[in-house]
């Protein structure tokens, strides 16, 4: 057991280190998002026992996501400085396809509330406006963790808390999030850095790190009510924050430390774009056959058949 809750955490590493996937759209398709979102639930809850049970499955479900992370940044960091082009246009396969993906998912919460669409536009609205004021002149400019002011760090811990809480619903990146508040691809750097004993960004890691907590222990619950009460309204609001992330994407090389320009026609790659649409295809067909598998083993009258 313990052994699949570190691969359910290293697949949800796998997503959250991209923008374009959730790691809460993996635990969605893989079938531990309920027990993922109640743990978390429970780590900041009154009760005890569910605290002490909620605290270990995360410890075991943490070392599989640390050591996916650790992995992907090693990879991502090289690939970023080489291919920033290319993987901007993965991201935008990745982001594009999951959008009908969240929409077939969420048929039922979308079908005849047509009413809520303004939410959506006013979440591609707000994330394209963040990110036209990331990529211009802005006051913060380019972060660079090597060299980070006093108010360089509060607006990273709560990019680290925004983060969070986009990481554990369906269907939007945390890593967009971070992406759109111009931390991503500097963090990714940084922690490379770190894994390399530079010490000189562990203030900017701390407060990303501290943000994550904190978005934590305030999000969760607030969401869980929400995606309760008013699903409808969540998921609209959530496709609206999905198709603003392209134009975030697509500015993201503005956001380097050495800044480049924006993806544009020229330098948008299609095989990227494909093979990061292929990825949400096989994705879909993975939760197609586990969905396939559990009717399969609550098939009545099936000897020894395992819920799953």
């Amino acid at each position: 057991m313990m052994i699949l809750t570190a691969f359910d955490g290293l697949c949800m590493a796998v997503a959250d280190s991209v923008p374009g996937v959730s790691g809460g759209t993996i635990a969605f398709i893989l079938g531990f998002y309920d027990r993922f979102l109640d743990a978390l639930h429970n780590l900041f809850g009154r009760s005890v026992r569910p605290r002490r049970q909620a605290f270990f499955y995360l410890m075991k479900l943490g070392a599989g996501w640390c050591a996916g992370m650790g992995a992907c940044v090693l990879l991502l960091s090289d690939l970023f400085a080489k291919n920033i082009y290319f993987l901007s246009s993965v991201f935008l396969g990745l982001t594009a396809a999951s959008i009908p993906f969240v929409i077939a998912a969420e048929r039922p919460a979308l079908r005849g509330n047509l009413r809520h669409l303004p939410l959506a536009v006013l979440g591609a609205a707000l994330v394209a406006a963040l990110s036209l004021l990331r990529s211009g002149s802005g006051a913060l400019g380019a972060l660079d963790f090597l060299r980070l002011q006093p108010l360089h760090l509060v607006y990273i811990f709560f990019a680290g808390m925004a983060a969070i809480a986009a990481m554990v619903l369906p269907g939007i990146s945390g890593s967009t999030v971070l992406l759109i508040a111009g931390v991503y691809l500097p963090a990714i750097q940084a922690l490379k850095r770190f894994m390399g004993f530079n010490l000189a960004v562990l203030p900017g890691l701390l407060a990303l790190g501290f943000g994550v907590i904190a978005g934590a222990a305030t999000s969760v619950h607030a969401i869980r009510r929400a995606l309760q009460k008013r699903r409808s309204e969540m998921v609209f609001l959530i496709l609206g924050l999905m198709a603003g992330s392209l134009y975030a994407i697509a500015v993201g090389p503005t956001t380097l430390g050495n800044p480049l320009p924006a993806l544009s026609v020229s330098t948008f790659s299609i095989p990227g774009f494909a093979a990061g649409a292929a990825v949400l295809w096989g994705l879909e067909r993975l939760q197609g056959a586990l969905r396939g598998k559990r009717r399969a083993r609550n098939r009545p009258g099936d000897a020894g058949a395992i819920k799953f």
